[in-house]
């Protein structure tokens, strides 16, 4: 699904709006909270914080999900150029940024090269409406799942109930003992996405959740009490990171 109009918050070019290297939210976050762990992005947009967990935190493997298509699709390109202009390691070469441009991509090493939990052969992109849809890699569950910026628009979307929704697909797809990562949308926000489609505004009327509830139902699931790692971010963009962990 793609849409000129993003009712999914699936907003292209929005890295043109955050950081695009550096996720300053991931540096809230536990330095060993990625490393050898199976983790989902849901909502991932272009793939930027995907990659960044892949190459960088020493995960396992890294699943992004989005609902746009559009969006996959700039992912995988993003995975070749981050790919392609990393520095020099012990393990391979090193391709200076400017020949992407003149001289193409490098290609995707083989998983007999460099091994199937080592970037880029750790990461992988699906196109799916995740809250209502199970992907293949579920079925292994996670040990980290991964919500950034997505609970308004689920919300918006599916109202209530598809909050309630996706919590459960959550707690179902998580490892026990396994985190789940929560960047909500304060209440406020929700005004500006009514802007953009007509049916929000009668849909937000019916609503009788709020974000500052999220943790009462996430721990009433047996979630342990939210986590707060701080807030981060400008203006709109300015907003908590915190962490659930699934009870054993």
């Amino acid at each position: 699904m793609s849409s000129t109009v993003p009712i999914h918050g699936n907003y292209h070019g929005y890295y043109s709006k955050r950081p695009a290297i550096n996720d300053p939210r991931l540096a809230l976050l536990p330095k060993d909270l990625f490393t050898g762990k199976r983790v989902l992005d849901v909502g991932c947009n272009e793939g930027h914080v995907t990659c960044e967990i892949a190459q960088r935190w020493g995960a396992s493997k890294v699943v992004g999900v989005d609902i746009d298509d559009t969006l996959i699709r700039a992912a995988w390109r993003r995975r070749t150029t981050v790919w392609s202009s990393q520095g020099p390691s012990a393990q391979q070469g090193y391709f200076p940024a400017c020949f992407d441009h003149s001289l193409g991509p490098l290609p995707i090493p083989s998983s007999h090269v460099t091994g199937n939990h080592i970037f880029p052969n750790n990461i992988t992109f699906r196109t799916a409406d995740w809250v209502q849809h199970e992907i293949p890699e579920d079925v292994e569950q996670y040990d980290v799942i991964i919500a950034f910026s997505i609970t308004k628009w689920i919300h918006l979307n599916q109202g209530d109930d598809g909050i309630r929704t996706f919590f459960k697909r959550v707690w179902s797809c998580l490892r026990p003992g396994g985190t789940f990562v929560l960047e909500p949308q304060a209440w406020e926000t929700y005004k500006k996405a009514k802007r953009i489609n007509q049916s929000f505004k009668d849909k937000a009327i019916e609503l009788a959740l709020r974000p500052e509830g999220f943790e009462a139902i996430l721990t009433e699931m047996g979630f342990s009490p939210a986590e707060h790692h701080g807030v981060i971010g400008d203006g709109g963009f300015r907003r908590p990171v915190d962490l659930y962990i699934k009870r054993e």
